[in-house]
């Protein structure tokens, strides 16, 4: 089930909760407020080299054609690329640092958004799947995807970017207790 509320805490109070979190952090499941985890900073670096990939050589593009062929006042077409460059490196530390996730007693809670906050709520005894998933790059940076699947296709949930250490241990955590929940149904 999506809630359009919004999860309490402020990013900078969640950057301390990093995906490897102590102990004391899994104690707390189930005891009062969430623990919130943040994800960690290797996404950003990923979406951002991306970002870099694809528009430092249009920025190059844009600049030198037009500036080789019609004259050196069309070059200034290069800003255009860079501008949405320095836009969309902003736009991805804001869009990275509203991600996070908590395990409770019952259920895992994944919040996301700088606009619109999206709050995912899926009880452990809905799950159907728990997938982890790394692409190329992902594994070039030691980063995977858990991907939850339950019976309603509106509340499948992804937490990406997770240390494959940290996406195995939620996966066999969920896993179990998602086994345990669905048992005495």
């Amino acid at each position: 089930m999506e809630l359009g509320s919004t999860a309490g805490g402020t990013a900078a109070e969640n950057d301390g909760a990093g995906a490897e979190g102590g102990a004391g952090e899994r104690g707390a499941v189930g005891e009062g407020a969430p623990v919130w985890r943040a994800l960690p900073p290797g996404l950003l670096r990923v979406r951002r080299l991306v970002l870099a990939l694809w528009l430092v050589p249009a920025a190059l593009a844009a600049g030198l054609l037009p500036g080789m062929l019609a004259g050196p006042g069309w070059a200034l077409f290069a800003l255009l690329p860079l501008a949405a460059l320095a836009w969309g490196w902003v736009l991805l530390g804001r869009n990275w640092r509203s991600w996070r996730y908590a395990e409770r007693a019952d259920d895992l809670l994944i919040s996301r958004g700088v606009l619109w906050r999206e709050e995912t709520v899926v009880p452990y005894g809905r799950m159907q799947l728990v997938e982890v998933t790394s692409g190329p790059v992902e594994r070039r940076f030691g980063l995977a995807t858990v991907q939850l699947h339950t019976a309603a296709a509106a509340t499948d949930a992804t937490i990406p970017g997770l240390v494959p250490a940290e996406a195995e241990r939620l996966r066999d955590h969920l896993t179990r207790l998602g086994e345990a929940r669905s048992a005495g149904l």
